[in-house]
């Protein structure tokens, strides 16, 4: 391996680089023009070999990589907040064909008021399109991810897009060290894409064709059952990555110190980062806390939820966005798993750094300071779900 310095957005090129990607429609839009900028000058530098597709737009990007998964090729798109909002449609449509092109979304605030920073609204939105969804904490994951995405969406009993995620300008434009892997080994780990059914003008075949209700309902639970299995396939490979780099993220969730822990917080993205920094100073402290980072949203890690639930007194769930029902969607997500599970432990949102807002030390440790009077004393004057950081005149100086 070499060790590069890299922003994201490059380390996302490389990634797709390694990972041989044939096909790459894309369209700018900030914060991820600078990967589709990267692309196009490893193609005239002759380091990647690709069909480059310059688009008019985020929608016809996805359609074009649809179209190239059709074929049997290996596609890949990259995108941002409006642009990924501008997909919609077809990313369920690429899920529902089952073709596994794999979208890297630097997360960035949707408008207005127009926003160009972090926030993870973007790609919750998405949730319920039958894309698997990857986050990412640092640089080398994300070059990781894009290859591991790979192996994961286009396994025969898998074949769904995924979506990967990372914060815009917290990672997209912040230059990290980066182990660049070997192609040779790239190679061995990932094959080549061949589906076993794929347009072919000598063996014609009918794609995404009208059918009845009866046969509509089968295709989706076979999607459903397709993202179940997703979850172990998403751990093993995640071994094998481990076994070859010697860098795990966890599977579908990275736990950090959480083995004794009694109270925990969960959330997604750069900030939790942060948080391990904040868990260590107090454990030193000699206090019982750890980090639960979300690393796949799509399929949620239940049963990793769960097994946390049987042993921590407290769940503080951060999340970067508001679903405008009640709470955040990763609070709502926890809260549906620990439904009809034995040991509930209090659970508590805290809506925090949207728009790109920081999250720093100090409320890293002030959340947890909230979550043991919670345990202690209940919910208090705010409630269940907690603004962090309201400029409204009242908020203590420790969340400001």
């Amino acid at each position: 391996m070499v060790k590069e310095l890299l922003t994201g957005n490059k380390a996302t090129a490389y990634g797709a680089m390694l990972a041989r990607a044939q096909v790459i429609p894309a369209y700018p839009i900030t914060p991820q023009t600078t990967i589709v900028e990267r692309i196009a000058d490893l193609i005239s530098e002759g380091r990647m070999e690709t069909k480059f597709v310059k688009v008019e737009s985020e929608h016809s990007a996805m359609a074009a990589a649809v179209a190239a998964s059709n074929t049997g090729a290996r596609a890949f798109t990259a995108t941002s907040s409006h642009g990924l909002a501008l997909m919609h449609e077809v990313l369920i449509w690429a899920a529902g064909a089952r073709t596994p092109v794999v979208v890297v979304n630097v997360n960035r605030a949707l408008g207005p008021p127009w926003s160009v920073w972090a926030d993870h609204q973007d790609a919750m939105a998405q949730r319920d399109t039958g894309i698997l969804q990857f986050w990412c904490e640092n640089n080398q994951e994300i070059l990781d991810t894009v290859i591991m995405a790979h192996k994961v969406a286009e396994d025969p009993d898998i074949m769904l897009p995924a979506l990967i995620n990372q914060d815009a300008f917290f990672l997209s434009h912040t230059s990290e060290p980066v182990d660049v892997p070997d192609q040779k080994m790239v190679d061995d780990f990932l094959p080549p894409f061949n589906p076993k059914e794929k347009l072919d003008v000598d063996d014609p075949k009918g794609f995404g064709s009208l059918v009845m209700p009866p046969q509509y309902m089968e295709f989706r639970a076979n999607m459903a059952r397709s993202m179940d299995r997703a979850r172990d396939l998403i751990r093993k490979v995640d071994k094998e990555w481990e076994g070859l780099t010697g860098r795990s993220y966890g599977g579908m969730m990275d736990m950090y110190r959480c083995e004794d822990a009694e109270s925990i917080l969960f959330g997604a993205g750069t900030m939790m980062s942060t948080a391990k920094d904040v868990v260590d100073d107090m454990r030193n402290e000699g206090r019982k806390v750890g980090i639960a980072r979300l690393r796949i949203f799509r399929p949620f890690p239940v049963d990793e939820i769960r097994y946390l639930a049987d042993s921590v007194k407290a769940i503080g769930v951060m999340d970067r966005t508001y679903t405008f029902g009640q709470g955040g969607p990763l609070y709502n997500e926890v809260n549906a798993q620990l439904y009809n599970h034995t040991n509930q432990p209090f659970t508590k949102n805290y809506v925090i750094g949207v728009g790109g807002r920081d999250v720093v030390p100090r409320h890293i440790r002030s959340l947890f300071d909230d979550l043991e009077k919670v345990r202690e004393n209940g919910y208090g004057e705010e409630g269940e779900i907690h603004w962090w950081g309201l400029l409204d005149g009242k908020t203590p100086r420790e969340e400001m």
